[in-house]
């Protein structure tokens, strides 16, 4: 598994140390492990989740601005635990309101030693944010409109949304409420992926 990580990092033009490519396996393996009690992911084959976990999680490392991030709806930690192995020197807090997947990734950064991670178990809503972030980040949690209206209390004022989706999606771009804006849609290249990936930054322009 670690070769085929190896390759994959290669394929996708991310350099990352051998430490730091054991963690991501170590990663899949806890994730494989509990899954079969947990039910964390639909995804059951580690091979698979390499690349529609680790990877498709990643390639949004070289995007992300600042030191401070929140992973809304973080679910078994994407892509939360793969960025912070990748951005050791920033620090996320991994949001989710099911128990179970908190107790996983209690386990996770324990076993991995991740120092910058603090799970949380919380609904977004209820959340506060002390200091406020650099970046609210999603991975298939909501529409555009959700995300932004149930976080918009997270990012500094110079903050912004990281929101992964598969297609651009236009329809809920349009749909957003006033004040919010797109910065910029970065279609991401994830090696072996099937089907799109882009990343959408989200302004909040704060009066």
């Amino acid at each position: 598994m670690l070769k085929k990580l190896s390759r994959l990092l290669d394929e996708a033009g991310i350099s990352l140390s051998d430490h730091q490519q054991q963690q991501l396996v170590a990663y899949v393996e806890l994730l494989n492990k509990w899954n079969k009690a947990y039910n964390l992911t639909s995804v059951r084959d580690p091979n698979e989740m390499l690349v529609r976990h680790i990877l498709d999680s990643v390639v949004v490392a070289p995007h992300l601005q600042g030191s401070r991030f929140i992973d809304v709806g973080t679910g078994p930690g994407l892509p939360g635990i793969p960025l912070a192995i990748v951005l050791p020197e920033a620090h996320f807090i991994l949001l989710d309101s099911l128990g179970k997947r908190v107790r996983f990734l209690r386990q996770v950064q324990h076993e991995l030693k991740l120092g910058n991670v603090e799970p949380v178990q919380s609904r977004v809503e209820d959340f506060p944010a002390e200091p406020p972030f650099d970046g609210v980040i999603s991975r298939a949690f909501a529409s555009l409109n959700d995300m932004v209206s149930w976080c918009q209390h997270l990012p500094a004022p110079s903050g912004r949304f990281y929101a992964l989706k598969g297609h651009v999606p236009d329809d809920e771009i349009a749909q957003l409420p006033a004040g919010f804006s797109v910065e910029n849609i970065i279609k991401l290249q994830v090696p072996e992926l099937d089907g799109e990936r882009h990343l959408v930054l989200l302004n909040h322009n704060k009066i």
